[in-house]
Parts: structure tokens; sequence; C-alpha cells
């Protein structure tokens, strides 16, 4: 049985982190970690082994299951989304078999947080597949996307806003590097960067139930502006609570996305064929062009949007809702510049164990050793 994130799962090893995604060499002989995000829309494992730079994959795999599809209208998972999710994780177990992990951790998010029958879901999967998978909180789902993608954060900058814009819920995080004294070198650390955190919050929408609540497949201006407005209602409280607007307009501050959403506005701008990873993670948009494919999304058909091969059939009436997501956020905290992180939670869960059993301390001490010591 594969637990959550307890010593001696299994008989190997798994590790995920903000690291390689390239094949890996003979020398690479260490544990594997393993990492499981069972979200609204996508089920998403990272399975990978330390490295130097933090991890190299060894496997990955990422469906999209609509798990949380008309939970915000009955309140339970149906059982056709159920079982889609089976399929899925079905999957996933054969891998975390295969790899033998050594560790890992396996977490759902805002589907089965707020579904009546959500636990009960999960208990049925552990009894039938073995997955012990745990519901993670918000703030435990928001510190972990942090560590995953720490390392693309300008530190030059005074504040940045980190986001993941999910299927049911968006986490947003303002980090204030100015904090320690303007030591920005600790924040090297993808585990000390939340000691950055200086605030945060979890919104109950996301792209599955923004897009059940206006509609997805046909939306025109009226229909995009009323879902801009409906989540700069729920951004206000937290405004009015932090006072970032103001700081923001003062100081030096950028944005970093983890979500699909702003992938797939990345791929777009980029006039990618089709979807490249090597060239999305880490690249910078200017916020006038993100804007700008968000227009032109607007003016495509549904059709048309199914056609773009970065957004695809599954994504089409999904990506006006993170879109107006999205530019909620830009007219309250106005900027210049977004990052873009293909990579996020998962990696930061295999950041946290990998840091938590000193196993890049480990790896570095195998390379000094040379190949007698293998």
């Amino acid at each position: 049985m594969f637990q959550g994130h307890g010593p001696g799962v299994g008989e190997g090893s798994q590790r995920f982190g903000a690291g390689d995604r390239g094949r890996f060499g003979a020398e690479d002989r260490g544990q594997i970690y393993g990492a499981l995000d069972l979200g609204t829309n996508n089920c998403r494992l990272l399975l990978a082994r330390p490295s130097r730079r933090g991890f190299r994959v060894v496997d990955a795999f990422s469906r999209i299951i609509r798990l949380g599809e008309g939970v915000a209208q009955t309140g339970r998972l149906s059982d056709a989304a159920m079982l889609r999710t089976r399929d899925a994780l079905r999957v996933c177990a054969a891998k975390l078999a295969k790899a033998q992990v050594h560790r890992a951790r396996l977490v759902a998010t805002e589907a089965c947080r707020v579904a009546e029958n959500g636990l009960g879901f999960l208990r049925e999967v552990k009894s039938e597949l073995g997955l012990d998978i745990e519901i993670l909180s918000r703030e435990d789902e928001a510190r972990l996307a942090v560590s995953g993608c720490a390392s693309l954060i300008d530190q030059s900058t005074d504040y940045v806003l980190v986001f993941d814009i999910g299927g049911g819920s968006s986490e947003l995080i303002w980090l204030d590097l100015r904090q320690g004294g303007g030591r920005r070198q600790a924040f090297m650390s993808r585990i000390e960067a939340q000691n950055c955190m200086a605030a945060w919050t979890s919104l109950p929408v996301g792209v599955v139930t923004l897009a059940e609540r206006f509609g997805g497949r046909h939306v025109g201006l009226a229909e995009f502006e009323a879902m801009v407005e409906f989540v700069t209602g729920l951004l206000a409280p937290f405004e009015r609570d932090t006072g970032f607007r103001e700081r923001v307009l003062a100081g030096s501050v950028h944005l970093l996305g983890t979500s699909g959403t702003v992938t797939t506005v990345a791929g777009i701008q980029l006039g990618l064929e089709r979807y490249d990873r090597s060239k999305v993670d880490g690249c910078w948009l200017d916020v006038g062009d993100v804007k700008r494919v968000t227009d032109g999304l607007l003016r495509q058909s549904y059709e048309e949007r199914v056609a773009e091969p970065c957004i695809g059939r599954d994504r089409a009436d999904l990506v006006l809702a993170g879109c107006a997501i999205l530019e909620a956020m830009l007219r309250m905290w106005p900027c210049e510049r977004l990052r873009v992180a293909d990579r996020g939670l998962r990696e930061g869960i295999l950041m946290t164990l990998m840091t938590e059993d000193g196993a890049h301390r480990d790896g570095r001490r195998r390379r000094f050793r040379g190949r007698g010591g293998r």
C-alpha cells in the first residue's frame, strides 16, 4: 500500500522536485520518490530521483479526469467522474509499484475537500488500489506550490505574487523578499522560500467551477467581464486585509503563475505548434502580451480554441475561465511582468520529502567519492 508521507513506504523510494526532466545516466541509482496530485480537473503523478540540481524525473503521468465536474451544483462527486478518476489512479498505482518507491506523498485537493462523498471516495480508492491519498489543506497546498517554483523567482524584486489557478480553487501567495534584512541569498532554498510568505489566500473558484457557473464554450466579452467581476469580488476581502495594492504600486513586483492557464497563454504567445515544456517553463511574459492573448481567445469560437495546439478539446471550454481569474488579479494588482512555471505542487512535495530525508546531501557525498564509492 502506498501511504501518504511517512518513511518506509514500499520497497524503493520516489522523489519529485523542480529539477531536471531528462534521461538519467548510469550514475543516478538513488531511491525514487513520488508525488501524486489528484485535483479537480487533473490527475498528475511524478516520479524522480534526487540530483545536484534538485531531482531528475524518472516517470510522469497526467490525465484530465474532471473529478469536480458538477460538484458546485450537487455537492457530490458524480459516479462518472469517480469512474474516470479510478481509471487514472489505476495507472498511477501500477507506476508506483513498478518504480518501487521509497517514499511518496499522495494528495487530493479542492474537489475532495468540498464534496460530501470526497473522503468516502478516497477510502474506496485505498481499499481497491492501495493508494492512501490524503486531503491536502488549502494552506499546505499554497506552501507546497511556493516550494515547487521558488527557484524561478526574481530575487531583485520587492514582492512576488505566486498563484496557482486550479480546477476548483485558486491559491494566491504574496512573498515579501525584503524580509530577513535583505538577505536574498536565503531565498535560494525552495523550502526557506516559505519564510517570505507575507499573506496567502485560497479562492473557492477555479477554471471548472467558474466555467460551470458562467459557461465555457461560448464566451463573449459580456460573459468574460461577468467572470472577472465575480472573481474580483472574491479577491476584494483579501486585498482589504493585506493592502498589497498600495505596496505593489510603490515597489518592484512580478507575478509567478504555476497553473495550466499561464502555461497555455505562454504557449500561444510563443507561437508553439505543439506544447513544449522546455520553452514554456521559466519564460517571461509582458502583461500586455498576456492581455493580447486573452483578447485573441475571446474573438475565437469554441471550435477555433479546440484547434489551438496548446489548448485542445480538453481545455477549450476552460481556458477563458482561467484567463478571467488571471485578468481579475492583474486589475487588482497591476504589474508589468509575469513568469511562467510548468511546475508547482508535485515538485514542492518532492523537494520537501527529499530535504527531510537529506537526499540531496547524500547525493553530493556519493558524487565526491568517485567511481570506487558507487
